[in-house]
């Protein structure tokens, strides 16, 4: 059922699902590079030899990132052969069975998710993605693994060098009952060269070196560093393809909304922007008066070179989530295609930074909020000393709409990266 030599392996899975013997295991690096595949091999191991003592778990961020990043694998033939076939699952359920044994399911969102450890005693525990998990969950789960023989297998991408996992754990191997295994990319290698390229092309700057080498780096200084006005502004727009809309929700702080157009140069343009400072003006706005401001923008919007036509209607308008009064009102005042924007932070800059980089997003001089605000969108020291990836929360309005209208599109324009279109210049 288990029998390694039918599985595609690099002699370094082999090695660390062989020594995976440690209380705790700990596999890290590059995306695609590996590590998670043996992981689970490693814990598939361990659940079929455990004892009947002690409760068997499963950890992630949420339950359905537990179900794609574990489940789904372990239930694919074509990456773990028979014993796919041992793994039973109902979506949604907080429980599975492996090999025969219930295994629990726990989602670890925030600091809350450590009470639902209280009580319990494990013998095996498996946690995906480490470094999104709050410590003091990490900590407590650590203290219910306490049958003789207990162990814990883990699995995440790099983060800060500061982060606890680094600093609290795996720099401190030698100290601890420990081991952990660094995989690049280059580990991995059933995967193509066209493939490799692609990925690496996806990446850039901090999160290549962390999401492509599997380095533990610091996020310091400019976020957008690659920013550059003379490469990345212009005065003229293509014609467009589609359009949509990111709108960062402000009251006492500014609202800013982006115009995001994919131009038929295969390449992402911030076309337009609206803002409304209530500071500057003097004047604050009620939920119905940015509806109806943001709509009137919309409707007399034109394209530089298509006068004749007036107004514009985005596929998709990508609203701030925590805006819920404001996301009724346009959903009242009949705006189509309204959606909570995809809020994750460090993936949006990312998202964002790669189209910069590849020379595939560029903004219209027109937009001065967002050009004003991006050369000064940085990271925050003090957050940077505790381990933890967050920009400043100063001058960041136009820069969290773009965020939110590019990451929540990212399947959309996603090919553009790889497409072989010189940058501009």
């Amino acid at each position: 059922m288990l029998d390694l030599d039918r599985l595609p392996l690099s002699r370094k899975q082999l090695r660390s699902i062989g020594r995976a013997t440690a209380r705790i295991n700990l596999w890290h690096g590059s995306v695609r590079s590996g590590k998670t595949i043996a992981s689970l091999l490693a814990f598939a191991i361990a659940v079929a030899t455990a004892g009947p003592s002690g409760l068997i778990v499963i950890a992630g961020r949420s339950l359905q990132t537990i179900e794609r990043n574990c489940l789904e694998p372990l239930q694919d033939p074509a990456l773990f052969g028979p014993l796919a076939h041992h793994i039973q699952h109902t979506r949604g359920a907080t429980t599975a069975t492996i090999l025969g044994r219930t295994v629990h399911l726990i989602g670890a969102a925030d600091a809350r998710a450590e009470g639902r450890l209280r009580g319990l005693t494990a013998q095996l525990a498996y946690v995906d993605e480490a470094t999104l998990m709050p410590e003091g969950f990490w900590t407590q789960l650590l203290a219910r693994l306490s049958v003789p023989g207990a162990r814990l297998f883990a699995t995440t991408n790099p983060d800060s060098p500061r982060h606890w996992l680094k600093s609290g754990y795996i720099d401190r191997a030698a100290e601890l009952n420990l081991r952990a295994w660094h995989f690049r990319l280059a580990d991995n290698p059933s995967l193509s060269p066209e493939y490799v390229a692609d990925l690496t092309a996806e990446y850039v700057g901090l999160w290549r070196r962390r999401m492509i080498d599997g380095a533990w780096v610091v996020a310091e200084g400019a976020i957008y560093d690659q920013w550059d006005e003379a490469a990345h502004v212009v005065d003229t727009l293509p014609p467009m393809r589609r359009y949509w809309c990111g709108l960062d929700y402000g009251t006492t702080n500014p609202f800013a909304a982006l115009l995001l157009g994919e131009g038929a140069d295969g390449r992402l343009y911030v076309c337009a922007e609206w803002r409304h400072d209530s500071k500057i003006a003097h004047r604050q706005m009620t939920d119905a008066q940015y509806s109806a401001a943001v709509r009137a923008w919309l409707a007399g919007w034109t394209h530089p070179d298509d006068q004749t036509t007036p107004g514009v209607m985005p596929e998709w308008t990508f609203i701030d989530p925590s805006a819920a009064s404001f996301i009724q009102q346009m959903w009242q005042d009949g705006h189509p295609g309204i959606a909570r924007a995809d809020n994750t932070v460090i993936d949006g800059i990312r998202s964002v930074s790669s189209l910069l980089t590849s020379g595939r997003l560029l903004v219209h001089r027109s937009c001065a909020g967002l050009l004003e605000e991006l050369p000064g969108y940085s990271w925050d020291p003090t957050a940077t000393a505790r381990g933890e990836d967050k920009p400043i929360k100063i001058a960041d309005h136009s820069a969290d709409a773009l965020r939110y209208v590019v990451h929540s599109t990212a399947h959309e324009w996603r090919h553009l990266l790889t497409a072989h279109q010189e940058p501009p210049t």
